[in-house]
């Protein structure tokens, strides 16, 4: 007869990706897993594999429950622009409020990409790509409502989108200037005008 896990391993992998989030992957170290989550290293490997291997679980689990949302707030019906600019107000404002500045998984994750796991990266360009294609048919549906001048690119807007977006995350983690971060909110919203 099988062992039963004394763990549920969904929520230790919620629980290692909220540590990835606060460490990054390198100053993660198994010992610290194997405390934060509270099983043996033996469940540990024998569940998830190697440190690598939850890593790339752990983020794919947080896009799986994240990037829905995302995608869901630019796809519903209305008015697109009022939904980007809630949803970047919205995602700057989260980060902003993160008192200990964890930043945002993915994006963190490919500023410290580790070289053994290409997986990874594949999990955070295919969500970059998936926010990508939503931002363009939203303001592609905007243009075609007369919210957007017919000279802007969707697709060139979303790809600044995107990478403002990203820069964000990145800038926050390091240096949470809120008013550094809410002009070039500003600044990238004006864009849409």
């Amino acid at each position: 007869m099988p062992r039963l896990k004394g763990f549920d391993p969904d929520t230790a992998l919620r629980r290692a990706g909220e540590l990835f989030l606060e460490n990054g992957y390198e100053a993660t170290s198994v010992a610290n897993l194997v405390e934060h989550l509270g099983i043996g290293r033996s469940s540990l490997y024998g569940t998830f594999g190697s440190k690598c291997d939850l890593y790339r679980a752990a983020v794919h689990a947080h896009l799986r429950v994240t990037q829905p949302r995302l995608l869901a707030a630019l796809s519903r019906p209305g008015p697109a622009l009022p939904a980007i600019r809630e949803l970047i107000e919205g995602l700057t404002e989260e980060v902003r409020r993160d008192p200990i500045r964890h930043g945002c998984l993915p994006a963190n994750a490919a500023v410290e990409l580790p070289p053994e796991s290409p997986v990874v990266a594949l999990h955070v360009r295919a969500s970059w790509l998936d926010l990508e294609a939503a931002l363009t048919s939203a303001l592609a549906r905007g243009q075609a409502q007369g919210e957007l001048a017919e000279d802007l690119d969707p697709s060139e807007l979303a790809g600044f989108l995107l990478v403002m977006l990203q820069g964000v995350y990145v800038v926050a983690r390091g240096a949470p200037d809120a008013g550094r971060l809410r002009a070039a909110v500003r600044q990238a919203l004006a864009v849409l005008e």
